[in-house]
């Protein structure tokens, strides 16, 4: 049997004397064409006429912005995240350069080409142990933001100050200040969950339903503030109160993002300033380098985050989450080393700390809970022994 590739010698009826194997040439090889004829290079496009923008929602792969010099009546810029950010997320309170269609423009689309450098990110997991597979999904809240203002009422739901202390754990992990707002200061006095701060110093705002909210208003001025609190406690009264029509802007972000604002989304409104008020952010705040980028002409802004129900804290080691009760810090300085400070170390300087009236024995209770729950065993109590009203045990 012949090949294809042999030669024939064949006689004048056809048929074959010889056949002799075929010798290939550079004639017979086909080179197949690249697929572009550009050189590739690592050289990526600076970008140089990226503008300044501010994510304000995202949502499921589109990011709203507000550009840093816009109105408040400017359109929002919807982007896509460009490629060569590689596996860098981007969150609500990013700093970002956008590239593409700028103007806002209905069905337009611009593109997220930069990340600048976060100042400050506050974190949370859905579990407070690191072992379990909710303790190891760390979700980021929210980039950049100066102020975490915990919403509690005071009645109705009763205050628990257990998620008070993981707010407030959170925020110093982040390097954000705190900020304690009591509501339904009508119906309950502040001074058991005052007293129970009082070694912290706590920042705190009182408000009532007839409240006029300037007290609120001017520690919110000049800053990025992430508002958290428990369902019922009127927190989204009080948005709507600080940001009249903060139903319809979050309308407006829905809409872009093709998405629904939902549990477990935040989204940053724009706190409207005070009338015969000059409000520009483009000027530093009290207390921040001269460099630093404000998104203009707003007097401040709210992140409403109606997800966060709580705060794990598997993200936050166990030295720092001491350093959410700094009132019990100094106490550790005669624990001997490697002391875990909790109930069972014998030797723990933490219970002569409170015994001698320097620390609420309150607080020292609620720190050894967070301590228990980051090893798995959570609350030991019963049932029928939890007290969520309780300053000593509600979380």
């Amino acid at each position: 049997m012949v090949g294809d590739g042999d030669r024939k010698e064949l006689t004048r009826r056809g048929d074959v004397l010889t056949t002799k194997r075929r010798e290939y040439d550079e004639d017979d090889v086909r080179v197949r064409p690249g697929k572009s004829s550009r050189p590739r290079t690592r050289t990526r496009p600076r970008h140089d006429d990226a503008v300044d923008g501010f994510v304000i929602a995202v949502d499921r792969g589109r990011y709203t912005c507000v550009l840093f010099d816009a109105g408040p009546d400017a359109p929002l810029v919807t982007a896509m995240r460009a490629r060569e950010l590689g596996r860098k997320s981007v969150v609500v309170g990013d700093r970002v350069g956008l590239v593409g269609d700028t103007g806002g423009a209905a069905g337009a689309l611009a593109r997220i080409v930069r990340i600048a450098e976060r100042r400050s990110v506050l974190r949370r997991t859905a579990d407070d142990d690191e072992t379990t597979a909710e303790g190891r999904l760390e979700r980021v809240v929210v980039a950049n933001a100066d102020q975490l203002v915990i919403v509690s009422a005071l009645a109705d739901p009763p205050p628990r100050t257990g998620f008070i202390d993981r707010c407030l754990v959170a925020a110093y992990d982040a390097d954000i200040e705190p900020l304690l707002c009591l509501t339904k200061a009508d119906l309950a006095g502040p001074e058991q969950v005052v007293g129970y701060y009082a070694e912290l110093e706590l920042p705190y705002v009182l408000v009532r339903p007839d409240s006029d909210l300037d007290a609120l208003r001017d520690l919110l001025t000049g800053r990025v503030s992430v508002m958290v609190g428990h369902s019922g406690v009127g927190k989204s009264t009080l948005v709507n109160r600080l940001v009249p029509d903060a139903d319809r802007a979050v309308g407006v972000v829905s809409a872009i993002g093709r998405g629904r604002h939902t549990s477990t989304s935040a989204v940053v409104l724009r706190l409207p300033p005070r009338p015969g008020t000059d409000a520009d952010l483009r000027q530093p705040r009290r207390g921040a380098s001269d460099t630093e980028l404000r998104p203009g002409a707003a007097a401040g802004w709210i992140v409403d985050t109606p997800g966060v129900r709580s705060f794990g804290l598997a993200h936050v080691s166990a030295n720092s989450l001491l350093h959410g009760f700094p009132d019990l810090v100094e106490g550790t300085v005669d624990c001997p080393a490697n002391c875990q400070h909790t109930a069972e170390e014998a030797d723990c300087a933490l219970d002569a700390w409170v015994a001698a009236g320097r620390a609420d024995a309150r607080r020292l209770a609620s720190y050894r809970r967070l301590l228990a729950s980051r090893s798995g065993e959570g609350d030991t109590r019963e049932p029928d022994q939890r007290n969520p009203g309780d300053p000593l045990e509600g979380s």
